[in-house]
């Protein structure tokens, strides 16, 4: 019996700028890919062991493809795939011919008498198509390269992250699956008396604001959390605070993604809050002498802090999460992600509406806060709508292009300045911290005070407050 070509010379990977001066065979396994098929036929229940692992395209030789194509095809139907059933749904494609015909299946059915191991041939094939990926890659790296006219060498070197990073992510999602309750519930006792031992109810990585950390136990990693707000309420204010915290404070690595301020102008604000110096005079330069001591004081603690900033315009949740990625691995654990705002990123080649756009970009931010272990605070609009209602706090109903925002998110804060539209409040110099969804605890309402001319957020002193002092 002759079998079908192993490869045709299309496939073969050749030297970059079309040079032809050698060719090689890409890295694939005939034997784990006729293993795989062999016993999907031999088993029709070996499919749901390996039907998340693998995907037509992962096998190397194209009549292979077709087969695992057709398999799944009938697997999904609920319908037997055996050699007869298959070549018979083959030759309604048209394809039968095009695998070596029904001698071939039965070759592949024969030799395999157990699907036993079809998990370990699984991960050959999987490992296999991997390599070939990060070598199609590489080529298109090194062709960008040589053809760099109209690029910067900064702009390729994003451009090839990007290009590796969704081969990783391919690689990680294969790798996951159900675990034994045992196991969960020793990690999980670990955890439990840790916490006990330690006799602290924070956490998380804390804020700093006392009444909103009891509330929540600080911010807790891998977490999503929507900080949204209207216009004027001090979102960037409140995500910044925290920021400032857990870098000058609990010293750890902090990334923040500014979209809609450029670096400069977050710098200025926070000096202002750091050194308490008004933020007009600050961006106006009216100072006096003696605020030049509290401006060198706050740069000094900035300066030594490990607070890093991106001020690129409507990045994409790939290029995103490349960057953060990258700064976890230079600088270790990061201890927060700032993004502002999530309605500013981008999708590139999107084709759908906003709302589901932003949907995807809420689901690509909580994914990232999992894959790093990190809490992740996303800024987010509030549709226009709430304007029109007596009373202006923040509901759900209110998130802008919300999507699945609602679903993805584990925190949800509204903030809510009565001043804002009442000029008369009795609630001037106070927020409302409106922790409106929990995953894990309580909802309910913390009050801050806010400093806006330091365009900062202190916890909330009810005795300096009734006395008039706020």
């Amino acid at each position: 019996m002759q079998e079908p070509p192993l490869y045709s010379d299309q496939e073969l990977v050749s030297s970059s700028r079309g040079a032809t001066s050698f060719h090689k065979v890409p890295p694939h396994s005939i034997e784990a890919e006729q293993s795989v098929l062999g016993s999907l036929l031999f088993n029709n229940s070996a499919w749901y062991t390996i039907a998340d692992r693998l995907s037509e395209y992962d096998f190397y030789r194209p009549d292979h493809r077709l087969i695992f194509k057709a398999i799944k095809m009938l697997a999904e139907m609920g319908q037997p795939c055996d050699v007869i059933t298959l070549s018979e749904w083959l030759i309604k494609q048209n394809k039968l011919e095009n695998v070596g015909g029904i001698a071939y299946l039965g070759m592949l059915a024969d030799s395999t008498p157990s699907a036993a191991n079809i998990t370990a041939y699984a991960d050959i094939v999987r490992e296999k198509s991997i390599l070939r990926e990060l070598i199609h890659v590489g080529s298109r790296i090194m062709d960008s390269a040589f053809q760099y006219e109209g690029h910067k060498p900064t702009e390729l070197l994003e451009n090839a992250e990007k290009l590796v990073f969704e081969i990783a992510e391919k690689g990680a999602r294969s790798g996951g699956g159900f675990r034994e309750i045992k196991e969960i519930l020793t990690k999980t006792l670990d955890q439990i008396d840790i916490l006990y031992q330690s006799g602290n109810s924070i956490t998380g990585v804390p804020t700093g604001f006392k009444d909103f950390d009891e509330q929540t136990s600080g911010l807790q990693r891998s977490d999503l959390i929507i900080v949204a707000g209207r216009p004027s309420m001090g979102k960037t204010s409140f995500a910044m605070n925290i920021a400032e915290y857990v870098a000058i404070q609990a010293k750890h690595p902090v990334a923040v993604f500014s979209m809609e301020m450029p670096c400069e102008q977050l710098a200025m604000r926070l000096i202002s809050s750091l050194a308490r110096i008004n933020q007009q005079n600050v961006r106006t330069g009216k100072l006096e002498d003696h605020d030049w001591t509290n401006i060198t004081s706050a740069i000094s603690l900035l300066s030594e802090s490990p607070l890093f900033i991106d001020d690129t315009p409507a990045l994409n949740p790939t290029e995103l999460r490349a960057r953060a990625r990258r700064l976890a691995s230079e600088h270790g654990q990061l201890g927060l992600i700032v993004i502002d705002y999530l309605q500013l990123m981008q999708v590139p080649d999107s084709r759908e509406n906003r709302a589901t756009e932003v949907s995807e970009i809420s689901r690509g931010l909580k994914a990232l806060a999992k894959e790093l272990h990190v809490p992740v605070i996303a800024l987010s609009q509030l549709n226009r709508s709430l304007e029109q209602r007596p009373n202006k706090r923040p509901v759900m109903s209110d998130l802008r292009e919300s999507g699945s925002i609602e679903q993805d998110a584990d925190l949800i804060i509204f903030i809510y300045r009565d001043e804002v539209y009442n000029q008369d409040s009795e609630d001037k110099g106070t927020a409302e911290i409106i922790v409106a969804k929990q995953r894990n605890g309580p909802i309910g309402t913390v009050r801050l005070t806010f400093l806006g001319h330091l365009t900062r957020f202190e916890n909330f002193s009810p005795m300096d407050y009734y006395h008039g002092e706020h």
